[in-house]
């Protein structure tokens, strides 16, 4: 799982907790079977516990809780998605830059 994988799942987790694989798949625009294999992931790395509702009539509803390791994962993996996309966006502003002096001079 790439930085900009996990970024996206840890932090609507971290929002969101009670949602379901599926809801949580078309939220992020995954399929089921990445969602639930990522999940899965996230679960043996110990970054996120999945935890039975007490109050659910259906009980195979889970909320998806980090751990405090899941947290301090976020904390790391948001500063890298942050750091990329600064590269991201300087370059981006080089290249306008050169564009916009190309169309100048013509």
């Amino acid at each position: 799982m790439d930085d900009a994988t996990n970024y996206q799942l840890l932090k609507t987790l971290e929002a969101n907790p009670e949602l379901t694989q599926r809801d949580l798949a078309k939220e992020l625009g995954f399929s089921l079977g990445k969602t639930n294999y990522c999940l899965r992931a996230l679960m043996d790395k110990g970054l996120v516990k999945a935890c039975n509702f007490r109050n659910s009539r259906n009980k195979t509803a889970y909320i998806y809780k980090l751990t405090p390791q899941g947290i301090e994962e976020k904390a790391r993996v948001t500063y890298r998605f942050l750091k990329r996309k600064q590269r991201e966006y300087e370059q981006l502003k080089r290249e306008i830059e050169e564009l916009a002096q190309e169309c100048e001079g013509m």
